[in-house]
């Protein structure tokens, strides 16, 4: 049987499933990309986060990140690693206070590639900006270039490692998006971990896809990026701020 035809088979049978009296199914927001094929520029990934329905005392998205980038080490605030933080801000004019998650917002024009001296600060043809602990010398000028405080340093040995997270003393790091997930054809564990806990305030998915409900919504409805007018094109965008 043919890959075309696998996935024929697998669409039909998800259809059949959603029939099914008292089933709810939840689709994966893209094919998992096959394994050893690169990523493709035909993507865009990115976020959608809606802020009136961020709940400031959850931090349900930032646990699931911690957990599933094995960041539970230290727990010293001053030098562990945190590639999801949730912001608190308010209007001084309204008075309407948000609580905003904030992480890598994975620019097209990424700041933090343009001054890496090694070439380890990248960006994905897909648009997913990743760092290569391989090539990283820890000079941290990413982390001064960075207009997000996005990126973290690591200090100290690191333990409880993950495998699709390697981490090494005297690196730089940063959200990757889950990249091992979306190339799995899974959303985001932030994205999950939200709808789980009943928000459903992140929306991942495809821009580059007119058809993908992430497109659709930025399309039809009003949203911002943080600091839009340093030009870097971040690929998250905000509702309510």
């Amino acid at each position: 049987m043919t890959e075309t035809s696998r996935r024929e088979v697998l669409k039909g049978a998800a259809g059949a499933v959603a029939l099914a009296p008292g089933l709810t199914l939840i689709a994966a927001p893209a094919d998992a990309r096959a394994p050893g094929m690169p990523a493709t520029p035909a993507n865009r990934w990115g976020l959608l986060i809606d802020t009136r329905k961020c709940d400031a005392g959850c931090t349900a998205c930032v646990d699931a990140c911690k957990t599933e980038m094995g960041l539970t080490g230290h727990h010293r605030p001053l030098t562990d690693a945190q590639y999801l933080r949730k912001v608190n801000v308010k209007d001084p004019a309204s008075g309407k206070a948000h609580s905003v998650p904030v992480m890598c917002q994975h620019c097209a024009k990424p700041p933090c590639v343009d001054v890496c001296p090694t070439g380890a600060s990248m960006k994905r043809a897909d648009g997913i900006v990743l760092v290569d602990r391989h090539i990283c010398i820890g000079c941290r000028y990413c982390m001064m270039a960075c207009p997000y405080k996005a990126r973290s340093f690591a200090h100290e040995e690191q333990t409880n490692q993950r495998e699709a997270n390697p981490r090494g003393k005297g690196c730089v790091e940063a959200c990757t998006l889950c990249a091992h997930r979306v190339d799995a054809g899974q959303s985001p564990a932030c994205v999950e971990a939200c709808a789980a806990a009943g928000h459903a305030a992140m929306l991942f998915g495809d821009l580059n896809d007119p058809g993908s409900e992430l497109a659709r919504r930025v399309a039809a409805e009003a949203s911002t990026r943080i600091r839009a007018d340093l030009g870097v094109e971040p690929a998250v965008r905000y509702q309510g701020i």
